[in-house]
């Protein structure tokens, strides 16, 4: 039985992801801390925090990794009929806290999205290194969002929610589109459902995740603060 490495919370390292298990898919360690460095560390490495309540932290790099490379989101006939209708309009950076709270609140299966991870990932925020979009609706009520954490030219999608018929998905949209603009090389989706392959995301072996990572967490987007300026139809479109 492989034994996992228990991270201290006093020494700030991880090991390689490509010592994830293979069963369960991607745990590569135990422990540690949520702290804004130690976070910062395993994203830039591809690592990613998830686990419960009841569990210590679990620290993940799972393998195929499942990412949007923004100029190959879809956007199917139906989806564009609700572009067109302009149902929503999107900010980022609005509603963080309120975003994170749905997104745990939203998962009727039980959220990884615990208190500490939330306390975290605010914290995050406050620091310019996470980030929330915003899908409102016409009555100005929040009907869908996302947050994530920018790094470089990487944005590795979190959680996102949908209150209302296709606000993810007009999110989805407006968010590849405008992460394009700014020159970001990919979002990071983690592992695969239904709805994002739907959204053109696909799955690339671990070593590509990583390569991708190693060339772009350290560029400059052409963009550093997000304001969201790409609106539908966009001159790509």
């Amino acid at each position: 039985m492989t034994t996992l490495p228990w991270l201290d919370p006093d020494q700030l390292w991880f090991p390689p992801a490509d010592e994830a298990l293979e069963d369960p898919d991607g745990l590569l360690a135990l422990g540690g801390d949520l702290s804004p460095k130690r976070l910062e560390l395993a994203y830039r490495n591809g690592i990613f925090p998830w686990y419960s309540d009841d569990q210590p932290i679990l620290w993940w790099s799972p393998n195929p990794r499942c990412v949007l490379f923004p100029e190959e989101v879809h956007v199917s006939r139906s989806l564009r009929r609700t572009l067109n209708q302009n149902r929503f309009r999107m900010t980022a950076d609005q509603a963080f806290e309120e975003v994170i709270r749905v997104c745990g609140e939203s998962r009727v299966e039980g959220t990884w999205i615990t208190d500490e991870m939330k306390d975290a990932y605010i914290q995050l925020h406050q620091l310019g290194i996470a980030h929330s979009i915003e899908a409102w609706n016409q009555d100005g009520q929040l009907a869908g969002g996302m947050y994530g954490i920018a790094l470089g030219c990487c944005f590795f999608g979190e959680s996102m929610f949908s209150l209302e018929t296709n606000a993810s998905k007009v999110l989805m949209v407006h968010l590849a589109h405008q992460l394009k603009a700014w020159g970001y090389d990919l979002l990071d989706c983690q592992v695969e459902s239904p709805h994002l392959l739907s959204m053109g995301a696909r799955s690339i072996p671990r070593t590509d995740f990583l390569s991708i990572l190693g060339a772009s967490v350290d560029r400059d987007p052409t963009q550093k603060s997000w304001i969201f300026q790409w609106r539908w139809p966009g001159p790509e479109v």
